[in-house]
């Protein structure tokens, strides 16, 4: 009997025993199942904004081959050129920020490290954009810390995916706001300075208090990390830095004589036409000085320029010359005593020499820099993969131009090595 009890105890035992390994076995597979069915849940939400470095890891192209100059790498980049897909639409941006939650993790905005002296540095930017949502987007994810102000003002002319987009930007991101006041931008007229303007004006009564302003459009993207570029930046000590060149007989015709910016019935022209009224010289003994549409302003600078009464009477001036985005920071810089003064006797400063911007021009390739590898639009280099290693090393801090249509891996390498310049800098002791 004793005998009995025993061998049904041990089979009562081993049967508690099985089925335990069977509930365990059934927890570790009911996890891994829900965990993978998250995952495809997560990509499907993150939908056509999570691209990031999505051509280069598809098609095995490795970034450091490419700024090697490696020419198996660059020949699969040139043959991805050929069939790229177009981008994600506006649309895809106003789905993906419908949920921010989401947006934000799939972007790994919260993810962005920090250190001390970017903290205690804060910047503050002025992106002027049309269109491309999607591009936007990849720029500000590129440029983004949650301690900086960014004003981000929209063409009225922009479509209504567009500015939705953008507004869903703003809406997810605490520390991005749409410029209070919004322009018709029109090319070579005064409104491209006053859209830059309405976002300082906005930039000025932020509670953040930033150290430098910096404006960039649509189709700029970083070469330095936000933590090299407080670096320099601190360096700079309270200067400004932009192109303020002596102009040209060519750049004089442009504010010598009046434009012409709207026709009888007050509609916009595509371009300001040239009259031939003479245009009296500018007040308060203003020098000319020409340069570039885009700066590093100091706060000190931005302040002046938005109170000083003898800024306001050059800006009315300046309402009837052709593109005076590209004479009126470069002039004012040059004005005795205001803050970060670029003395009037001082060398030119082009723009090779200013960190601010890295143009292509097409007349001065072989010249001044080597050939464009992409494609060219008025003049200027849309770059590709195999200006990489160029971009890198030439000391500027931020480059012109770039599009997703004409090639998405150079944008991708350079968004592979701001992550780790950043992650250098932030863990560096």
């Amino acid at each position: 009997m004793n005998s009995c009890n025993r061998h049904l105890n041990r089979r009562r035992a081993l049967l508690f025993l099985l089925l335990s390994v069977l509930a365990f076995c059934s927890l570790i597979i009911y996890v891994i199942i829900t965990n993978d069915i998250n995952i495809i849940k997560s990509r499907q939400a993150r939908g056509p904004t999570d691209t990031q470095w999505r051509f280069t890891g598809q098609h095995g192209i490795n970034c450091l081959d490419i700024y090697d100059m490696d020419p198996v790498a660059l020949g699969k980049s040139l043959e991805l050129r050929r069939k790229v897909p177009p981008p994600p639409s506006d649309k895809s941006v106003v789905n993906a920020t419908l949920d921010c939650g989401q947006f934000l993790a799939s972007g790994r905005y919260s993810e962005v490290q920090i250190s001390e002296q970017e903290l205690n540095f804060p910047l503050a930017f002025s992106l002027v954009v049309h269109k491309d949502a999607h591009m936007v987007e990849r720029l500000l994810r590129a440029i983004y810390a949650p301690h900086n102000i960014y004003c981000i003002h929209y063409d009225l002319k922009s479509s209504s995916a567009f500015t939705e987009a953008i507004h869903g930007l703003a809406r997810c991101l605490p520390n991005v706001f749409v410029a209070s006041q919004l322009e018709t931008v029109q090319y070579g007229g005064i409104s491209r300075l006053r859209a830059d303007l309405n976002c300082l004006s906005d930039l000025l009564n932020s509670k953040i208090r930033w150290r430098y302003a910096i404006n960039l459009c649509g189709q700029d993207f970083p070469l330095r990390s936000n933590a090299e570029l407080v670096s320099e930046l601190k360096a700079l000590n309270g200067m400004n830095m932009l192109e303020t060149i002596r102009p040209s007989a060519y750049k004089k015709e442009r504010f010598t004589v009046s434009y012409k910016l709207k026709d009888a019935q007050s509609r916009y022209l595509d371009v300001p036409v040239k009259t031939n009224q003479k245009k009296q010289p500018p007040p308060h003994d203003i020098e000319i000085f020409v340069g570039s549409a885009y700066f590093v302003l100091s706060q000190e600078f931005v302040n002046f320029v938005h109170w000083s009464p003898q800024v306001k009477d050059f800006l009315a001036w300046s309402e009837d010359t052709y593109s005076p985005d590209e004479h009126f920071w470069a002039s004012l810089i040059r004005t005795p005593g205001v803050p970060g003064e670029i003395k009037r006797s001082d060398p030119d400063i082009i723009d090779l020499m200013s960190k601010t911007r890295l143009v292509k021009w097409q007349y001065l390739e072989g010249k001044l820099y080597p050939a464009c590898t992409g494609i060219h639009v008025h003049s200027v280099c849309i770059y590709a993969a195999a200006e990489l290693r160029w971009l890198l090393n030439n000391g500027h801090w931020f480059a012109n131009k770039f599009d997703l249509k004409v090639d998405p891996v150079v944008i991708e390498c350079l968004e592979r090595n701001l992550t780790e310049r950043q992650r250098a800098m932030v863990t560096t002791p």
